[in-house]
C-alpha cells in the first residue's frame, strides 16, 4: 500500500494529503484505510486505522488514543506518529466493500487526466490491450459532496454491476481489486487512456482512434487478473 501511495503521489495522480487507500484480507469483515490527512508519499504503519466494514467501528482505538492533531505519516527525523482518525471518505470504502464482496481494495485518487475528460463529458477511450484487460469499463457517478454518505451510496450503486474503475463526478476516482498489485494496475492504465484520448482530442482525431481487436481476450495473453 505504502508502494502504491508514493507511486500515485510521483505520478501526478494525487496532490498534498489528497486521496486515500484501503485494504483487507480475502472476506475478512475489517479493512486497514488511510487515515485523515495523510499524505500518500509518507505512508507509515501509524497512518492507517483498522475499521470494521459490518458497523464502521474503528477496531484500533485503544491503541491511538491521541489522535488529535497529527498527521499518521512519517516525520522529518524518521519517528512514528499516533494515528489519526479514519478518512473523510471512509464511507466511501465501506460503502464500497458492502456492495462488492470480492473486493478486497479500494484506491480513492485525483487524477487530472480523467477529471479534465469527465468534466468535457468525453468519455475516456479504451485503447490498447493493457486498458481492456485492466480497465475493462468506465462508469460514473454524479457530483456528491467529498465526505458525505452520498458519496458512499452513489459509488456503491454505480460498482455494483462489477465495474471496477469509477468516475466521481467533479472529484475524484474510485479503483477496486482484489489485490494492491492490480488496483495499482488500473488506477496508472485508467490515466494512461484518459492522456490518450485527451491527445486524441487535440490532435482532433478521436472519432478516427482504431480500437483493440474485438475478439481479443485478456485471458489467452499474458495478463494475470486473479489476486
Amino acid at each position: 500500500m505504502a508502494h502504491l501511495g508514493r507511486s500515485a503521489v510521483a505520478a501526478g495522480l494525487v496532490v498534498g494529503s489528497g486521496g486515500n487507500l484501503s485494504a483487507r484480507a480475502s472476506g475478512a469483515d475489517d479493512i486497514w484505510v488511510t487515515g485523515a490527512g495523510t499524505w500518500l508519499d509518507r505512508l507509515h504503519p501509524s497512518a492507517f486505522r483498522r475499521v470494521r466494514i459490518s458497523d464502521g467501528a474503528v477496531l484500533d482505538a485503544a491503541e491511538s488514543s491521541a489522535d488529535s492533531g497529527v498527521d499518521g505519516t512519517e516525520t522529518g527525523d524518521g519517528a512514528d506518529r499516533a494515528a489519526p482518525s479514519p478518512s473523510s471518505e471512509l464511507g466511501l470504502h465501506l460503502a464500497t466493500y458492502r456492495a462488492r464482496p470480492d473486493v478486497n481494495v479500494v484506491v480513492h485518487l485525483h487524477p487530472q487526466s480523467v477529471l479534465l475528460l469527465d468534466a468535457l463529458d468525453e468519455p475516456i477511450r479504451l485503447i490498447t490491450t493493457d486498458h481492456l484487460a485492466y480497465v475493462r469499463e468506465v462508469v460514473r457517478a454524479p457530483f456528491a459532496v467529498p465526505g458525505t454518505e452520498r458519496v458512499g451510496t452513489l459509488a456503491a450503486a454505480a460498482v455494483s454491476g462489477g465495474a471496477n474503475c469509477l468516475v466521481l463526478a467533479n472529484h475524484g476516482v474510485s479503483i477496486l481489486a482484489g489485490s494492491v498489485e492490480l488496483a495499482h494496475k488500473r488506477a496508472f492504465c485508467l490515466e494512461e487512456a484518459a492522456r490518450l484520448t485527451y491527445s486524441a482530442l487535440v490532435l482532433g482525431r478521436v472519432a478516427d482512434l482504431r480500437p483493440c481487436p474485438p475478439d481479443f481476450d485478456p485471458a489467452l495473453g499474458k495478463y494475470s487478473l486473479e489476486p
